[in-house]
């Protein structure tokens, strides 16, 4: 029997139990909750469980007067003013707890250039003065060291940024011109963006998540909650967010950090070759990738392990090699010292040498025709 609209119907004594029992199971509170589980996508699970762990920077600097009239004798004298002025400026970045324990911050290096002092505010408002461990330009990359007690500070967990692929998902968290803790979502658009004349050694993260001025030094972080970028450029005519910004991946942030923490700054070995990417035609033949190996230094840890000129390196520790300019950052960011396993192609044969990275020497001169000549 179907139900009726009229109230009449509705009241009839035989329908009232079945309706009744209807209602409750449309209406019970679990059967709300599996509906909106259902339906609801959310990030909020990942962002409650890392804003934490990602604190804003307030810098303090001191930084030279740049007015051409006070390399003027004469004004000096008559506005006794010294020889050299200095003003104090302030700045706003990010930054991210990586080791609650001892304190330490990854945040990017032009957050923390010329600083004076810093303060890191958490986001549940504790402040704390931070001394400065080391920074590395080249990489972009500075550590920070919390002061007093870090009592209840949470550290997010570190992903492996070779395992990340174009298309994830990833969440920004910073301080954008600002205004406090915000996140922004959106994708990984490439990876290994190299020439942006941004940084010595280039392999950035490129993802449309907003990333705006006081975003740097922040955390770009999977779906999964792992920090795998530490934002750190845009690209932007107006210097606002036009969907191109730029990450360090969280690999070489994490080696850039292991020196400074134990030497204060980063010693850059090499192991005595110059390198280039593949030519066009071998780099399309069914997607084959490595870096190309244009010369050899005698009596070079390269030479020693038995590499040659026009060895193809295909990996480096198991890490496969797409580019001439991820050996060479690979190659600079191992310790003095440490040995390298190279897998690399020599007339169509595979082959393996263990290098061992030594220190650097004098760039290997350039030529017309190279344009990968530095010797690493």
């Amino acid at each position: 029997m179907f139900i009726r609209s009229s109230s009449k119907t509705i009241n009839r004594r035989p329908n009232r139990w079945p309706l009744l029992l209807c209602m409750l199971l449309v209406w019970s509170p679990a059967s709300l909750a599996d509906a909106r589980g259902a339906s609801t996508q959310t990030a909020a699970p990942v962002v409650k469980e890392t804003t934490p762990s990602v604190v804003n920077i307030s810098v303090y600097a001191r930084v030279k007067q740049d007015n051409p009239l006070y390399n003027d004798p004469v004004f000096r004298e008559f506005f006794d003013i010294p020889k050299q002025l200095e003003k104090e400026v302030q700045a706003t970045g990010s930054g991210v707890i990586v080791d609650a324990e001892r304190g330490y911050v990854l945040t990017a290096n032009h957050v923390v250039a010329q600083i004076s002092k810093a303060q890191v505010t958490t986001k549940d408002g504790r402040k704390f003065d931070a001394k400065l461990v080391g920074r590395d330009p080249a990489t972009d990359i500075a550590v920070l060291q919390l002061q007093g007690p870090k009592g209840s500070l949470k550290a997010i967990p570190m992903g492996d940024s070779d395992k990340i692929e174009v298309g994830d998902f990833v969440i920004a968290i910073g301080n954008p011109f600002g205004l406090g803790q915000t996140v922004t979502s959106g994708i990984i658009s490439a990876l290994g963006r190299t020439g942006l004349g941004k940084q010595g050694y280039e392999d950035f993260i490129q993802t449309d998540a907003s990333i705006n001025p006081g975003n740097s030094g922040g955390a770009l972080v999977s779906f999964s909650g792992q920090l795998i970028g530490i934002n750190t450029a845009i690209i932007s005519p107006a210097g606002g967010n036009v969907g191109i910004g730029f990450a360090v991946p969280i690999n070489m942030a994490r080696r850039v950090m292991e020196q400074l923490v134990r030497y204060g700054e980063v010693r850059r070995g090499q192991i005595g070759i110059s390198i280039r990417d593949l030519a066009a035609a071998m780099a399309s033949k069914e997607g084959y990738q490595g870096a190309l190996i244009g010369e050899v230094v005698g009596g070079a840890p390269a030479e020693n392990a038995g590499l040659q000129k026009g060895d193809i390196v295909k990996s480096v520790d198991g890490t496969p090699i797409r580019s001439a300019s991820q050996l060479r950052n690979i190659i600079g960011l191992t310790p003095l010292g440490s040995r390298m396993e190279l897998r690399f192609d020599r007339n169509g044969m595979s082959r393996n040498a263990l290098v061992e990275v030594g220190p650097a020497k004098a760039p290997v001169r350039r030529t017309a025709d190279q344009s990968e000549r530095a010797r690493y």
